[in-house]
C-alpha cells in the first residue's frame, strides 16, 4: 500500500499514526540500509518499493530512553519519620498491588494492619522517597504514579519528573548529529527500532523516521532516470522555498 502522508505537508501526529499503521517491528528488521545523509539522517529502503529517512539521534535516544525506562532503579531517600500519604482505600490497593513499581521508582512504603490502626489513622506511611540532585519528589508524584497504574496495572510506569530524568541520560547518551556512522552502525540504529515499544518520536516529540517517497508503484520500473533525487527531495519542500536539514 502506498504511504499517503506527504513529507512538509501532513503533521507530526498524521505522519506517526500512518507509520504505525503500516510498518510493523519485522519491517524495520527487513529495511536496506542505503547510506547516511548530511552526517546525521540514515537512508533507507523497504522491500525496495519505499524511502524511508530515519533522524540517527532520535532514533538513539528513543532506544537508550526505552532500555532505561525498563531497567532503571531510581536511587532512593529513608525518611527520619515516616509520612502519612492520606491515601484511600483504592489508592491503598493499588499501592499494594505495584510495589515493585513503587520501588524502582525510589517509593517505599509501610503498612499498618486493620488492629494497629486506630479510627480515622493513616494505614499506609512513605517511608522513603526518590533522591535526586535538581528535583524534589513528594506525594504528588505518588498520586501521578496511582493516577498511570489504574489505567495500565503492572506496567513499569515513571513519574513525569522521573521521565523528565531518563530522557535527558538519553539524550547525553546517544548518537550525536554531526557523527559519521559506518554500516554496522546504521543497521544497528535501524534494527534497534524493531524492539521499541512506541519508535515514532524520541521523548523529546523530535520524530525518528518519515517515509520520503515511493520507489516503485505497482506495475511499473524504477529506472535510473526516474529515480528521485534525494538531495532535491529533502532541499524542496511543496512551498517552493528551500529548506536546509542544519546540524541540531
Amino acid at each position: 500500500a502506498s504511504f499517503e502522508c506527504q513529507m512538509y505537508r501532513a503533521s507530526n501526529a498524521d505522519c506517526e499514526q500512518e507509520l504505525a499503521r503500516r510498518i510493523t517491528k519485522r519491517d524495520f528488521q527487513e529495511m536496506a540500509i542505503i547510506g547516511q545523509f548530511n552526517q546525521g539522517f540514515i537512508i533507507t529502503s523497504l522491500r525496495g518499493r519505499d524511502l524511508f529517512i530515519i533522524d540517527q539521534h532520535a532514533a538513539d535516544e528513543k532506544y537508550n530512553f526505552e532500555e532505561l525506562h525498563r531497567t532503571t532503579v531510581i536511587t532512593s531517600q529513608p525518611l527520619v519519620v515516616a509520612k502519612p500519604g492520606g491515601f484511600g482505600a483504592a489508592d491503598e490497593i493499588i499501592i499494594q498491588e505495584n510495589l515493585d513499581v513503587f520501588q524502582a521508582n525510589g517509593f517505599n512504603f509501610s503498612f499498618k494492619e486493620d488492629a494497629e490502626a486506630t479510627q480515622g489513622q493513616e494505614r499506609v506511611y512513605i517511608t522513603s522517597l526518590p533522591v535526586s540532585k535538581h528535583v524534589t519528589f513528594g506525594e504528588n508524584d505518588i498520586q501521578e504514579m496511582i493516577c498511570l497504574l489504574r489505567e495500565r496495572p503492572g506496567v513499569m510506569c515513571r513519574p513525569s519528573k522521573v521521565s523528565a530524568m531518563l530522557a535527558s541520560r538519553a539524550c547525553r547518551k546517544s548518537i550525536m548529529i554531526g557523527r559519521s556512522l559506518d554500516q554496522r552502525q546504521m543497521t544497528a540504529v535501524v534494527r534497534h527500532l524493531s524492539t521499541m515499544d512506541q519508535p515514532w518520536n524520541c521523548p523529546h516529540g523530535r520524530p525518528t523516521m518519515r517515509h520520503i517517497v515511493p520507489l516503485l508503484q505497482p506495475g511499473h520500473r524504477l529506472t535510473a532516470q526516474a529515480r528521485p533525487s534525494l538531495s532535491k527531495l529533502l532541499a524542496q519542500p511543496d512551498d517552493g522555498e528551500p529548506r536546509r536539514i542544519t546540524k541540531r
